[in-house]
């Protein structure tokens, strides 16, 4: 992998985000750092989101396939980059223009780092229903951001936690973090915006509200994890003392 002119891939799964596709992939073709693919797969879109990504081929590289989910959409795109370095952008929201120059360059400034996130600002999209955002008091927050949108990663650190689950309708990219933490990879918040995350009537925690007991069902699997990997260490460490 050569830092100096590293090959970063974005990934842009879409599913019925006509409105919104296109604003996200100039989002990235305006990058201050020029990425050196845009992957756009079409999750088995109803509505006319293939006709939006077909208007910026050859700039991107256009995939369609049945619908599956949100995790396998982001393995197949995994799996078809070229890059040494993997970007995730969801089709409702927008990068700032320079989200990846600044995150490369913390990778300039440390070889050892494995990812890198950054802070994002929600935002009411302009169609939203007045009654729904009466409910949702948090747009416009400036938060630290934990999520696929922010992250920049190296190919090799990915592959070493592994795919997204795609077993989850909500809550894919936490279990795959919690993951990286059990990995210990080397992790940094870049202090500053560089996305901004939409919210409107069809985001996907709204449009499947009925899935949110997944993220219980992540948690648990964490910690199971986890106790396991402690008794593992364990027996390991008491084995040890006994050959001694």
């Amino acid at each position: 992998m050569n830092l100096q002119n590293p090959l970063i891939s974005v990934i842009i799964p879409a599913y019925n985000y006509q409105s919104y596709l296109a604003e996200a992939i100039e989002s990235v073709l305006a990058q201050t750092y020029h990425p050196t693919e845009i992957i756009v797969i079409n999750d088995g879109s109803t509505d006319g989101t293939e006709t939006v990504a077909k208007q910026f081929v050859p700039e991107i590289r256009y995939f369609h396939q049945p619908n599956q989910g949100l995790g396998t959409t982001r393995n197949r795109g995994v799996q078809l980059a070229q890059g040494d370095f993997l970007a995730f952008l969801d089709a409702d929201d927008v990068w700032l223009a320079d989200k990846l120059l600044q995150q490369y360059k913390l990778f300039n400034d440390d070889c050892d780092l494995d990812m890198a996130f950054g802070y994002a600002k929600q935002f009411f999209s302009p169609e939203i229903e007045q009654e729904l955002k009466t409910k949702l008091t948090h747009a416009g927050e400036i938060l630290p951001g934990y999520i696929a949108g922010t992250l920049l990663i190296k190919r090799v650190s990915f592959i070493k936690v592994g795919l997204f689950e795609t077993d989850w309708r909500v809550g894919e990219f936490i279990d795959w973090y919690s993951k990286a933490q059990e990995q210990n990879l080397k992790c940094v918040m870049f202090p500053q915006v560089v996305m901004k995350r939409r919210i409107h009537n069809t985001n996907m925690g709204i449009r499947e509200r009925q899935h949110q007991t997944d993220y219980v069902r992540i948690l648990k699997a964490s910690l199971d994890r986890r106790r396991q990997a402690e008794a593992h260490g364990n027996e390991i460490a008491l084995k040890k003392k006994q050959n001694r």
